[in-house]
């Protein structure tokens, strides 16, 4: 299950991304969310497509698996924290 190092940079990327957002929704409180840390999570969504499209382009599936659950992951992760936001403010 290695991938090249030409795949890797953006899924590290992409990981980071996901982590920066969750510690920024962290800082003010992980329960009531966040808006700049669900967009900054939703960001990680970019790299993670850019190495979707190598996976593709690759013989293996190991990366392009790989690529398409940090892209989930991402999208996941930035909904979540603004839909608590949202809720925190509704409440």
């Amino acid at each position: 299950m290695t991938s090249s190092t030409r795949t890797q940079a953006p899924l590290l990327l992409s990981l980071a991304l996901i982590a920066a957002g969750v510690i920024i929704a962290a800082a003010g409180g992980l329960t009531s969310g966040s808006v700049l840390g669900g967009i900054v999570a939703a960001l990680g969504a970019v790299p993670a497509c850019y190495a979707t499209w190598l996976g593709m382009q690759k013989d293996t599936q190991a990366s392009l698996g790989l690529a398409l659950l940090l892209l989930f992951a991402s999208l996941g992760a930035g909904a979540i924290l603004v839909l608590l936001r949202v809720v925190d403010w509704l409440r």
